[in-house]
């Protein structure tokens, strides 16, 4: 069964959301979280940090990343798992597999037409409000 991630990198006051903008299929031109694949000989949150730096520029050293939640595609033979940060310092994201920018949270991170996921992406969201006491104490 293949593995993937997809991390929610939260800026310092947790008051935006690192997202991108996909540039190729699936979910071309839907917003998007980062991520990607887990390969084989990597736990998953060593191809988490690694696909944070690759996509983004941001380094272990930047962030604390928590393991919050799985989904489990029996169907489609893949799992994703879902990892979560806050920002320690400042830090520039840079990235050419997408478009990265800084969303605020008060979109309706449910609305398909927007965010690829069929409405994982709010459901993430609203598990990181019940534990966001966990991403302030890094």
């Amino acid at each position: 069964m293949q593995g993937y991630n997809v991390i929610m990198i939260y800026n310092q006051d947790m008051s935006r959301l690192l997202m991108c903008k996909r540039l190729k299929d699936p979910y071309l031109g839907l917003r998007n979280l980062v991520g990607g694949k887990i390969e084989s000989g990597e736990t998953g949150m060593e191809a988490a940090y690694r696909e944070l730096r690759e996509e983004t520029g941001i380094s272990k050293e930047d962030v604390v990343l928590h393991h919050i939640m799985d989904f489990t595609y029996y169907l489609q033979h893949c799992y994703v798992e879902v990892y979560a940060g806050r920002l320690i310092r400042d830090v520039t994201v840079s990235g050419d597999e997408n478009e990265l920018f800084w969303s605020g949270l008060d979109e309706n991170f449910f609305d398909m037409s927007l965010y690829a996921g069929e409405g994982n992406i709010g459901h993430m969201m609203e598990q990181v409000k019940m534990s966001r006491q966990l991403l302030l104490t890094d």
